[in-house]
């Protein structure tokens, strides 16, 4: 018997995040069907991207959602309730059209793509399929589908990590693997392996906000090299089997018209950046660099491209935010888009910029933020929509684990069925 995809009634509710700060879940019911997912906030932001509503004041930092989760039960469960819930565009133009500014700063963008994402969960779950398998469609869902290639982080840095290294994250790719586990379980040894070399130096310090090893490294490329060390140690071949992937977060090295590298006490001009990053490139098996240089760079960001672009991939993450019309525009700026759906604020506005990405002939990679809870969602969009490409941290803590984990039961569910990802996203470049 169906189940009737009208939205009957929309919770919002305070919840906590992995930097234990307040953070937004909303609750979407069909009937007896209903969905739920809790807004991500970033520490690395661009200026362009949907802002989140907070408090302010003194009290939890000026950090409360108190307001944001008062939008959710009043205006956002206004415009929703009675609305089909199967009609994703229409339920995301509802809340856009309750809060006109381009920032979404009025409702709070947290209130808003938490309320997005609850609606695509309820229709899938009034559906009674996946969420993944929802957002593919019946045709694509019953056929081959593509598990996406994780970008893992074994060392945190920049925003992430106090900038004890300017580079906010160096993580991995496992692109030889023959299947998702397997690439989980190759970033396992590696990350293992990365603890084992920080321990015998005596620089074994936790782990940073998205769970990899805290940074104790005297130079930025130090790092690098103990990353390649650190994939030989686990037995596996750097380049073959395990490869590199950077985020510069450039963005956030911006000082004076210049980028400071605080590590070092070294300040570079843009030129100067782009010949380190490419001698990063040329001297280590490095695949994947994302925002080498700041968002207003865009100058830099064309010729690193197209200095790089044949066989690294450049992500534009700040310089994006995930905006389809500045994909559009953006002509020569990266070849990979960064989609992070609470930078965008509701889930249509992401799948237009995913869009954007294919239709200017770019890569694109579903992206969780720093500050994250165990919604999975994420996992979810990037298997739908087919991304090819899943970056949600380290392999540590639990909101990391929560989405790596719930893509290993979508690859079991799927059998025959998996295809995974591999080089192809890389191949492109």
């Amino acid at each position: 018997m169906s189940r009737d995809p009208r939205i009957t009634a929309v919770l919002g509710r305070r919840v906590w995040d992995s930097r234990g700060r307040p953070t937004v879940e909303v609750e979407v019911r069909c009937g007896r069907s209903v969905g739920r997912a809790i807004a991500p906030a970033g520490a690395s932001t661009g200026s362009g991207e949907a802002v989140e509503l907070r408090d302010g004041g003194t009290r939890l930092g000026g950090l409360d959602v108190r307001g944001a989760v008062a939008n959710v039960n009043g205006p956002i469960a206004d415009a929703l309730v009675g609305h089909d819930a199967a009609d994703q565009r229409v339920a995301d133009d509802r809340l856009i059209a309750l809060d006109p500014s381009p920032s979404l700063a009025g409702l709070g963008a947290n209130a808003i793509v938490a309320a997005s994402m609850a609606v695509a969960h309820a229709a899938a779950e009034v559906a009674d399929v996946p969420l993944w398998a929802w957002l593919a469609g019946t045709g694509t869902a019953a056929g081959i589908v593509t598990m996406p290639l994780p970008e893992i982080q074994i060392f945190g840095g920049g925003a992430h990590a106090g900038r004890r290294i300017d580079i906010q994250d160096l993580m991995i790719v496992a692109p030889g693997a023959a299947s998702f586990a397997e690439a989980l379980e190759w970033t396992a040894e590696v990350y293992l392996a990365a603890g084992g070399i920080m321990n015998d130096r005596g620089a074994r310090s936790g782990v940073a906000d998205e769970g990899g090893w805290w940074p104790a490294f005297a130079t930025n490329e130090a790092a690098i090299e103990a990353l390649v060390a650190a994939i030989e140690r686990a037995g596996l071949v750097p380049g073959r089997d395990v490869a590199i992937s950077l985020d510069i977060a450039a963005s956030e090295l911006w000082r004076d018209g210049g980028y400071r590298l605080g590590l070092e006490g070294r300040d570079l001009d843009s030129d100067a950046m782009i010949e380190l990053v490419t001698g990063w490139c040329t001297r280590y098996p490095i695949v994947s660099v994302e925002d080498p240089v700041g968002e207003h760079d865009l100058a830099g960001f064309r010729a690193i491209t197209a200095a790089l672009g044949d066989g690294v991939q450049i992500v534009g993450d700040d310089v994006f935010v995930t905006d389809a019309a500045r994909v559009d525009e953006l002509d020569g700026v990266a070849n990979a888009v960064l989609v992070k759906p609470n930078q965008a604020g509701t889930l249509s506005r992401a799948a237009d910029a995913l869009e954007a990405s294919r239709r200017t002939g770019r890569g694109a990679i579903l992206s969780a933020r720093s500050g994250e809870s165990e919604d999975v969602t994420i996992v979810h969009l990037a298997v739908g929509w087919g991304a090819g490409q899943l970056k949600v941290g380290s392999i540590a803590r639990g909101e990391r684990t929560a989405k790596w984990n719930e893509a290993l039961r979508i690859e079991q569910s799927l059998g025959d069925r998996a295809r995974f990802a591999g080089w192809s996203p890389l191949r492109r470049v």
